[in-house]
C-alpha cells in the first residue's frame, strides 16, 4: 500500500507540477488512493521531495537528485527480488522467504536496501531469507505487499 502510494507520488510530481500537499492529495484521490494530509507530509519527507522553483514565483514538488539515483538502485532490486521469490509467509513479526536455490542473500539484501521503516533486519541463508519486523501488522502488511510485487 505505501510502496504503491509512494510510487504514485512520484509518478505524479514528475509529470505534473504539484506545488501543496492538498493538490497532491487531490491527484491520489483521482486515482482512486485515500488517504490523509499527514500521510502525504510523512511520504514527501520519506522520499525526499523538496520545491523547485519553476518561475514566476512558483514552485512543484520534485524528486532530489540523490533519491533518483536511489529510485534506479531501488529498481534494480526489485528486479532481483522478483525473479528470485520462491514463496513469502510470516509467523508473528517474522517474515519466511523462500527464493531458488542460492539468491536468498540477493533477496534480503534486495530488501535491505529498500529503507522499510518496519524492518528491524534480515537473515539469509541459502534458499531462506527471514526478515525480522517491528510487530504483527509491519509483517502481515509487508507480506501482503511483497505478495502484490510478485504478481
Amino acid at each position: 500500500m505505501k510502496n504503491d502510494r509512494q510510487k504514485r507520488i512520484l509518478e505524479i510530481v514528475g509529470r505534473e507540477a504539484i506545488d501543496t500537499q492538498e493538490l497532491l492529495l487531490q491527484r491520489l484521490l483521482e486515482q482512486g488512493v485515500k488517504c490523509t494530509q499527514a500521510t502525504i507530509s510523512r511520504d514527501i519527507k520519506q522520499l525526499r521531495l523538496i520545491k523547485e522553483p519553476i518561475g514566476q514565483g512558483k514552485y512543484r514538488y520534485t524528486a532530489s537528485a540523490g533519491q533518483q539515483s536511489r529510485l534506479n538502485v531501488e529498481d534494480k532490486l526489485r528486479s532481483i527480488f522478483r525473479d528470485s521469490i520462491v514463496s513469502v509467509d510470516y509467523a508473528q513479526n517474522i517474515i519466511v522467504i523462500k527464493t531458488m536455490a542460492g539468491l536468498a542473500n540477493a533477496a534480503a539484501a534486495a530488501l535491505d536496501g529498500m529503507s522499510i521503516s518496519d524492518m528491524v533486519g534480515s537473515l539469509a541463508g541459502d534458499d531462506t531469507a527471514l526478515l525480522v519486523m517491528r510487530d504483527i501488522e509491519a509483517a502481515r502488511g509487508f507480506c501482503q505487499e511483497i505478495h502484490e510485487m510478485l504478481r
